[in-house]
């Protein structure tokens, strides 16, 4: 830890903020059938990527089927309930009395956050930067995101601690250099207990001490 550079926790939005994923697994179970016979439990095989990513790997040239899921999904996201995941409110405000940087860090678009932010409008207030797909390059699990996540928050990679839920997620926190909680919110404690410094079923119990505890 470099005690001249300040302290940044980050956070995944769906499944770590917010308690989305259910939702987004509905989707993809919903639509898979149609799109991708093929491939089983296609939902969770795509967790943590972009929509671009999703594209390019698994609709190549196909512009119909694209159209198709934009148009879907924008209409799912405008009616989404963004519920904050147990304890995250709480934290959130110990975190800021404290002085730490935070920071979002999110494979979703800005198209989605119009909705996130028309719902929740206070996220801006409590978040110092959303860090959205359009501003990296590679995408998680790449460490693109998370190593911009840090220059941004004016940190180091070893002063940040990331919190994330996916696997494509939690490789790119680690990745990158930082700290990794892992919330079992939508993979078993067990699925992740390797990959992560800790795990935790969600905020409910975790203190910004068991943070700092992390960068010792």
């Amino acid at each position: 830890m470099d005690k001249t550079k300040p302290i940044a926790a980050l956070f995944d939005l769906d499944g770590v903020i917010f308690d989305t994923e259910t939702h987004y697994t509905r989707f993809w179970r919903e639509l898979a059938p149609i799109l991708q016979p093929d491939i089983p439990d296609f939902g969770s095989i795509i967790k943590g990527q972009t929509l671009i990513q999703i594209f390019e790997k698994y609709f190549k040239d196909q512009r119909e089927a694209q159209q198709l899921i934009l148009d879907r999904l924008a209409e799912f996201e405008s009616a989404m309930r963004y519920d904050y995941i147990p304890g995250i409110e709480m934290l959130l405000e110990v975190l800021q009395r404290n002085g730490v940087r935070m920071a979002v860090v999110t494979s979703s678009d800005q198209a989605k956050m119009t909705h996130v932010h028309r719902v929740r409008p206070e996220l801006g207030q409590i978040f110092e930067h959303i860090l959205t797909a359009e501003m990296f390059v590679r995408s998680k699990p790449a460490p693109d995101a998370y190593l911009l996540a840090a220059e941004t928050c004016g940190t180091v990679p070893e002063n940040c601690i990331v919190f994330e839920d996916s696997f494509h997620g939690i490789e790119s926190g680690r990745r990158a250099g930082m700290k990794v909680v892992g919330l079992a919110t939508t993979n078993p404690a067990e699925a992740i207990a390797g990959l992560c410094d800790l795990v935790i079923p969600d905020f409910r119990g975790f203190t910004y001490e068991q943070m700092l505890a992390l960068l010792d």
